[in-house]
């Protein structure tokens, strides 16, 4: 039997969201669920809820709750990592805010800019901690992280512990499923696509029509301005005003001819010129409206009981189908996976991580080679490796100075001294989680 740890299952969404998604899986019958977090009081209320939903569907799995890190990890089969740091929104809005004061035209600021280079500075060295923990208590573990910015923990931790099994997941892949059928007029069943970049910067490469081989980007380009001139931007349920969040969006559509798998409030944090044609409003709305969700979550079941749905055949993260492949040997492949990039993508560097997809089996997963990757949009992939690179290189060197030149290097960055008085100010108002960086 396998036993899955949570690491931070008290975070909104996440640890209810996958304890849903287990119960659903004929594979993982007789599981043990570990719940974990810092937390005691997230904790117990995960844990109160799991077991009432457990108990009501009668479901064979056990479900335990710990505080205890190294306690939660002994005999790990995977281990799934989503946690923050601090107040996630009060911290966000200095990200996002503060180096709008010092000229910064960032967008978003959670995974990219320096507001995504704050993030990163305060949330890599605890998931280094626990990766130390993992390799050193279940090192045979898969470790799948959910925690942003997810470009560069992955780098961080597969630089530092290079042989574990880590593996990060995003599900903005899940918005090819949801558009594809409408933009190529046919069911999903019969589409065959592959996407793949950096997580969050990611765009469609091919589609396909199963039943007789034929491209699906002419049909793409025709649906295309009817499609999402009226569409609902909608993050994991999280809906935006009709159009939103589709200026960066549409640029990047029209100039690079490729479409890109998620919105301006992600693309937009990656390029220099994302600022001047993002749609802010929307953004906005779309962080007031996630804000709020988040804050609401647990002050009724109605939110979380549909995770419970057990005639519903969906999963509300990939972990399930990808532990499913393993155990049972299926020989899937998964849309999207971020990994170290070992030729997956030729034009960037083979320590960078990459999102592309992957072939999964007993054997674990194995990224699939993008051959026809367009170097026109690697061209804007390239902009971030040396960010992600001194990210790296500052947490594991505690060093300001490297700090300091990820932002110089950060193509949203355009004044040397604005750039030292916000790392500065963003050391000082963010001291108890930066004051390591000397």
């Amino acid at each position: 039997m396998q036993r899955i740890v949570l690491i931070g299952a008290g975070s909104t969404i996440f640890g209810l969201g996958v304890v849903g998604d287990i119960f659903k899986s004929k594979s993982l019958d007789g599981s043990t669920i570990v719940l974990h977090d810092i937390n005691p009081k997230a904790l117990d209320n995960t844990y109160k809820i799991a077991k009432k939903y457990k108990e009501k569907l009668g479901k064979n799995i056990s479900i335990q709750a710990t505080t205890s890190r190294k306690e939660a990890l002994k005999g790990a089969s995977f281990c799934l990592i989503s946690i923050e740091v601090g107040n996630r929104f009060d911290l966000w809005d200095q990200d996002w805010k503060m180096p709008l004061q010092y000229g910064v035209k960032q967008v978003y600021g959670e995974n990219g800019g320096p507001g995504g280079l704050f993030h990163s500075l305060r949330i890599i060295p605890p998931i280094l901690e626990i990766c130390r923990d993992i390799q050193e208590i279940c090192p045979d573990a898969y470790v799948f992280n959910y925690s942003n910015p997810m470009q560069r923990i992955c780098h961080a931790v597969t630089t530092k512990f290079p042989d574990l099994k880590f593996i990060g997941l995003c599900h903005e892949i899940e918005s090819m499923r949801r558009q594809l059928p409408s933009l190529m007029e046919t069911e999903l069943s019969n589409i065959e696509f592959r996407a793949g970049g950096l997580n969050h910067f990611s765009i469609l490469l091919d589609a396909k029509y199963k039943n007789n081989g034929e491209d699906g980007y002419p049909s793409i380009r025709r649906n295309f301005r009817d499609y999402f001139k009226d569409l609902v931007n909608d993050h994991e349920g999280f809906v935006s005003d009709p159009g939103a969040e589709r200026g960066v969006f549409f640029k990047i559509y029209e100039d690079f001819n490729y479409l890109p798998i998620t919105t301006d409030s992600h693309l937009g944090e990656y390029v220099q010129w994302a600022y001047s044609v993002a749609d802010h409003g929307g953004i906005l709305h779309f962080y007031d409206s996630y804000k709020e969700k988040c804050l609401t979550f647990f002050e009724s079941d109605k939110l979380y009981s549909s995770f419970f749905d057990m005639d519903s055949h969906t999963f509300h993260e990939r972990f399930v189908p990808i532990a499913e492949a393993i155990i049972e040997d299926k020989e899937i492949e998964e849309a999207s996976v971020n990994i170290p990039n070992s030729d997956f993508i030729d034009c960037l560097p083979s320590d960078i991580v990459v999102e592309v997809p992957a072939i999964i089996n007993k054997k674990g997963i194995r990224g699939i080679k993008l051959s026809n990757y367009p170097k026109t949009f690697g061209s804007l992939l390239n902009l971030q490796t040396g960010v992600i690179q001194l990210t790296t290189q500052a947490v594991l060197e505690k060093s300001k100075h490297k700090a300091y030149l990820a932002l110089l290097a950060d193509p949203v960055v355009t004044s040397v001294n604005n750039a030292e008085k916000l790392l500065n100010n963003m050391i000082s108002a963010q001291h108890k989680y930066l004051s390591y960086l000397n």
